[in-house]
């Protein structure tokens, strides 16, 4: 239940505050002889108390390990996708990054799949390989994929009528570094012309048909 009401995240967010000291006692002066003269005054404590405890991280004994990449996957591997938008789309392996993400592409002339990054748990690793040693892949980085934070909407009535989509452009760097990728990768393919169909064929089952039962 602290997971799901997300509390972790709320208490992450949150500004730490700067503990307050206690207030000191107070000596006050008391007339009369048979009084003791003075006397001490407690704070008094607070007539609310807070209903829940303020939630505190806790401590992380373990270490991050970077993610091990699967013994089938090596660069120039063909995956097959299964989830997201390109779900069932065969695309070509490069490298992997420094988040574990795996760097694939299509080629986009080919099937339509850009440069992108995929998690190695939604894909199945086929036996068939491309030459991609001839690829330049040493500028992707996480960083290359980052999208720039868009700017603060305004709030309004007037804003809200006016507000219209605008299509997402694509800077021309990266339809150059998508082209470069794409040259190496389809020279290999051109010399194999059943590689060629398929990487453009779509991945598919039929009735009776396993994929824990087939071999890729």
């Amino acid at each position: 239940m602290y997971t799901k009401a997300r509390r972790w995240t709320k208490a992450k967010k949150q500004p730490t505050k700067k503990a307050v000291a206690a207030p000191a006692p107070k000596v006050k002066q008391i007339k009369g002889d048979k009084n003791g003269k003075t006397r001490t005054i407690l704070p008094k404590a607070p007539k609310y108390y807070p209903a829940e405890d303020t939630p505190k991280p806790l401590n992380r004994h373990k270490t991050l390990k970077p993610t091990k990449l699967r013994a089938s996957i090596v660069p120039g591997t063909v995956l097959i996708v299964l989830a997201g938008r390109y779900r069932g789309k065969r695309v070509v392996f490069l490298k992997q990054l420094a988040s574990g993400l795996l760097l694939v592409t299509g080629p986009y002339k080919l099937n339509g799949v850009p440069l992108r990054r995929v998690n190695q748990s939604y894909v199945i690793a086929t036996s068939t390989k491309v030459d991609v040693s001839k690829v330049d892949v040493k500028k992707f980085d996480d960083n290359y994929f980052k999208k720039p934070k868009a700017a603060a909407a305004k709030k309004g009535e007037d804003a809200f009528f006016q507000s219209e989509e605008k299509k997402k452009e694509i800077k021309p760097e990266r339809k150059t570094d998508q082209k470069a990728v794409d040259a190496s990768i389809i020279a290999a393919v051109k010399k194999d012309k059943v590689l060629r169909a398929y990487l453009h064929a779509r991945f598919t089952l039929t009735k009776g048909q396993f994929p824990h039962e087939m071999k890729f």
